[in-house]
């Protein structure tokens, strides 16, 4: 790691301060001022052993760029750059979830139900309850917040965030002719679904203010960030460098002077890890595939517990034909004794014999490459 990165500090009683350089926490690690602790984001971060000399921190903004199905985040200071994440949402894989439970779900009514008898007299099972409520989010919808809120949290647990600068998704679109910025207002995008319960929950605690996209261009134009057409790269330049641009927003803006209209305000952009994030896909209630093999048994194919104490989600480390492996577990065979490994995306690496598999951290729902 470079020396110069920060890392976040953390008091004894848990709560945040202001980070560090790298090169400082080691040499506090080393004179036993400090310990180092695990994170669920996958950064280093140290927690004091005695009491600090000041708790007095500095502004931090956070910023969110919300997509459906990538999210960039960046925080920042006004003197470096603190975090850059890029967010793989699970919007495309739960819609197909859906889908697939739906049909299997019309399949097994269309077995129970004898439709040779009348109306009245088939097997309908009676509503319970009106399931027709307002303001209820779609299962994709509310999976892709549920990841942001979760990455959001952890990074106010680890620094003092003073606000969060949230892009604002508004589309403009004529339902007339389909052409984009014609201002009627009646546009849609499953991106601006749940946007105002989001920005509700984060005003619950924390300052937050909304921009619009080209304010959003304009910033990151101004700060000299690249911007990649190929929004499925897992790049900073992707995302994460508009999340960069919302956060250093609060810091920089473009504002009227007394010659017209300048950038005033000063921050400065630091070098960052930058880390991919997104959730293990895993089937927890699927048991089985849907249709049997030969002989009528049905292969095994989900379930999250192993016969030699592993869970599927746990970040592990193998080794093969001398070349060391990191994933996360995504499947076995009994039969075989191998654990099948996973990158973050989700992309078997390959199969390990159980007794080369040591476990280095537990299933926290959160994939961090």
């Amino acid at each position: 790691m470079n020396p110069n990165t920060r890392v976040p500090v953390l008091a004894p009683d848990g709560r945040p301060l202001m980070p560090t350089k790298y090169r400082r926490a080691s040499q506090w690690v080393q004179h036993g001022k400090a310990t180092w602790m695990s994170t669920d984001l996958n950064v280093y971060a140290v927690q004091l052993m005695g009491e600090p000399s000041g708790r007095k921190t500095q502004r931090i903004s956070l910023g969110v760029d919300p997509g459906k199905r990538f999210t960039g985040i960046g925080l920042v200071s006004s003197k470096a750059t603190l975090l850059k994440r890029h967010i793989a949402l699970p919007f495309e894989r739960v819609k197909a979830r859906k889908e697939t439970q739906k049909i299997l779900r019309r399949a097994r009514r269309g077995r129970r139900i004898n439709r040779n008898l009348p109306f009245s007299e088939r097997a309908h099972r009676q509503k319970r309850f009106s399931n027709r409520r307002g303001k209820k989010l779609p299962p994709s919808i509310r999976a892709n917040k549920e990841l942001e809120k979760r990455l959001i949290v952890e990074i106010f647990r680890l620094f003092p965030v003073t606000c969060v600068v949230w892009e604002l998704v508004r589309a403009d679109v004529d339902l007339t002719s389909g052409r984009k910025g014609a201002r009627s207002g009646k546009g849609f995008s499953p991106v601006m679904v749940g946007q105002r319960q989001m920005l509700t929950w984060l005003r619950s605690f924390t300052t937050v203010y909304e921009m619009q996209g080209w304010q959003t261009k304009s910033t990151r134009e101004y700060l000299g960030l690249a911007k990649s057409p190929d929004k499925k790269a897992q790049t900073p330049e992707s995302h994460a460098n508009d999340g960069l641009a919302l956060a250093a927003a609060y810091f920089v803006r473009y504002v009227p002077t007394g010659t017209g209209r300048d950038w005033v305000g000063e921050i400065r952009l630091t070098s960052a890890p930058f880390r991919v994030v997104s959730r293990p896909q895993l089937y927890r209630r699927q048991l089985h595939f849907e249709n049997p093999c030969k002989g009528g048994s049905r292969k095994r194919k989900g379930g999250t517990v192993t016969p030699w104490g592993f869970r599927s989600g746990d970040y592990v480390q193998s080794e093969k034909s001398g070349q060391l492996y990191r994933g996360w577990i995504g499947g076995y065979s009994e039969k075989n004794r191998v654990l099948s490994i996973y990158n973050h995306n989700w992309r078997r690496v390959g199969q390990f014999r159980v007794s080369k598999v040591s476990l280095i951290k537990r299933s926290n729902g959160l994939c961090v490459a």
